[in-house]
């Protein structure tokens, strides 16, 4: 009597992986090259705090006009290709942006840029879920630890060229160019094929849960609200940190400019440890730890104003924050009677809201009592965050079972 051979199980496709990680270094570290141009660019144009914290909302303005769109245009084009042509144009926006010589100009350079930054937001992340359950496990949050990589070179760019006065077009324009280059490479060595097998699986499972749309909502409204909480901070350092510590404490541009560089390095660390946390002890116990982190952190910063101890709080707010944003995002995939893209689309676009609302918000409290107090806006969303957390899923790795059927089905359908 014989036996057949056991079938070999696939190889996880580890080209499709630095694909993505590529993608989502580009899609951090283009906005991020003009971050620390902003206090020059408000200078230039003699924004007042309300105006600049106008100006910047425009764009997540355009991210929320926009972010609806996504999953149709990845559902007709593909999610790799989406991402990458939306990574061409935003580094269109931020290079307009840095040429505007009008507060008018500034706002729609970067309403454009939001627009398109949305967009790739939302296919980069379908595609790297597409290859996460090849992995069958956790290695979102590595993607957004190389975003937050991106972020960080992409900073420090920002601010070397802010201090060899090297003239922002010519410094966005390189950036621009450098990054287009990188995303159009990666774009030969993500999946092919389209999300087909996710929708057939979003169309099964909706079939058994109808009735379920009450509880569907208030489930796509708390990871909104976990997500918000992540943006508020991403927010809080990328639009405000250097003019709190240039302005409020008193440090030089340059160094200034490391208030959101240890954000997002400390968010890179969180998120390059995230995967294994979240493997062990689940997505919810996770949150609530990184929502606790923030309250401590950023709130102790804020009552003991100095320049290291804010750049402490706004480590420590960047560490805590650090798998929100893949964890709703990874919640609103999961979600059953919605088709491919749909969950991640909506809570992507919806999360939106704290980029948009901040900058005004945090400008006018600035105006009126000083910016010290609009930052409480971080303490706050740790908060929110630990109110929330139970919404996440608390099922470790080790309680999962095998994903085996996944990967064939999934490698015959990209066939």
């Amino acid at each position: 009597m014989t036996t057949d051979p056991p079938v070999p199980t696939p190889r996880p496709p580890r080209a499709a992986r630095l694909a993505v990680a590529a993608l989502f270094l580009t899609n951090g570290a283009i906005f991020a090259n003009l971050l620390p141009r902003y206090p020059q660019i408000k200078a230039d144009l003699g924004l007042g705090n309300a105006e600049y914290g106008l100006a910047v909302a425009a764009f997540p303005f355009g991210a929320l006009v926009a972010g609806l769109t996504a999953g149709a245009l990845i559902r007709r084009f593909r999610s790799s290709r989406v991402a990458v042509a939306g990574t061409l144009l935003t580094s269109a926006g931020v290079l307009l942006a840095g040429l505007a010589p009008t507060w008018g100009l500034l706002a729609g350079a970067l309403f454009f840029a939001g627009c398109m930054d949305a967009i790739t937001d939302v296919a980069q992340n379908s595609h790297g879920l597409r290859v996460q359950r090849l992995y069958g496990r956790s290695i979102l949050n590595g993607f957004h630890a190389i975003w937050s990589v991106g972020a960080v070179c992409g900073g420090l760019m920002g601010g070397l060229a802010a201090s060899l006065h090297l003239p922002r077009g010519v410094h966005l324009a390189l950036s621009a160019g450098l990054f287009a280059l990188v995303a159009l490479t990666a774009l030969r060595y993500t999946l092919p094929g389209p999300e087909l097998l996710e929708s057939r699986e979003r169309a099964e499972q909706g079939a058994r849960t109808e009735g379920l749309s009450a509880r569907l909502g208030l489930m796509i409204a708390a990871l909104v609200l976990i997500a918000i909480g992540g943006t508020l901070v991403e927010d809080a350092g990328s639009t405000w940190a250097a003019v709190y510590l240039s302005g409020t404490l008193g440090t030089p541009i340059a160094v200034a400019s490391f208030g959101y560089i240890a954000l997002v390095g400390a968010q890179f660390v969180g998120r390059l440890l995230g995967d294994g946390l979240v493997d062990r002890f689940g997505q919810r116990a996770v949150a609530r730890t990184g929502g606790a982190t923030l309250v401590v952190g950023m709130g102790s910063a804020l009552l003991f104003p100095s320049v290291p101890g804010t750049l402490v709080g706004f480590a420590l707010a960047g560490f805590g924050v650090a798998t929100l944003v893949p964890a709703a995002m990874h919640g609103a995939d999961e979600l059953p009677g919605l088709r491919a893209g749909t969950g991640l689309t909506v809570v992507s676009w919806l999360m939106r809201l704290g980029f948009l609302l901040s900058p005004p918000v945090v400008g006018l409290v600035a105006d009126a009592v000083g910016l010290r107090v609009g930052l409480l806006v971080v303490p706050f969303a740790g908060l929110l965050v630990l109110s929330l957390s139970g919404v996440l899923s608390a099922t470790r790795a080790s309680e999962k079972r095998g994903d085996g059927e996944d990967w064939n089905a999934e490698l015959e359908e990209v066939r």
